[in-house]
């Protein structure tokens, strides 16, 4: 680590300990002897949606709440379970060795936790989502979760 007083590249580490997301290091510089503190984070690797037309975008986190707030307007649905839907979206992304993952596959999975979560909020996210064309599309959804309840 190059150190900030006088650009020696030889440092040693006296103190590391946790701070928030990341990793603070106390430092002192070899030839200088003046201390200094660097902080080490984990990049992210950049996650791509893959759209149904086929074009990339990088997933927003702010994109996927806005779709799902407004599928819980005036529902009993708390900010804690809105973000524990986003998670739950993300922990497919970690647990996959892809970064992309399909518009469609996030659908699916906010379908699946607001589907436990709130009937109301999942016919409004499922009409948006799968694009319901007539009226009886939106019977056959309203069936369809009647049935598995």
């Amino acid at each position: 680590m190059k150190c900030p007083y006088c650009g020696n590249e030889d440092s040693r580490v006296i103190d590391s300990r946790p701070s928030e997301d990341r990793k603070r290091r106390r430092r002192r510089c070899a030839a200088c002897g003046r201390r200094f503190t660097t902080y080490e984070i984990v990049e992210q690797p950049l996650r791509i949606v893959v759209k149904r037309d086929g074009t990339l975008e990088p997933y927003d986190r702010n994109k996927l709440l806005s779709g799902i707030y407004h599928a819980i307007k005036k529902r009993p649905v708390t900010v804690t379970q809105v973000n524990a839907i986003a998670d739950v979206v993300e922990d497919a992304y970690d647990g996959s060795w892809s970064s992309q993952i399909s518009s469609n596959r996030i659908g699916e999975l906010v379908l699946e936790q607001l589907r436990e979560l709130d009937a109301i909020a999942y016919i409004r996210f499922a009409s948006v989502y799968q694009d319901f064309k007539d009226v009886d599309s939106f019977i056959a959804a309203i069936t369809a979760l009647s049935s598995k309840k």
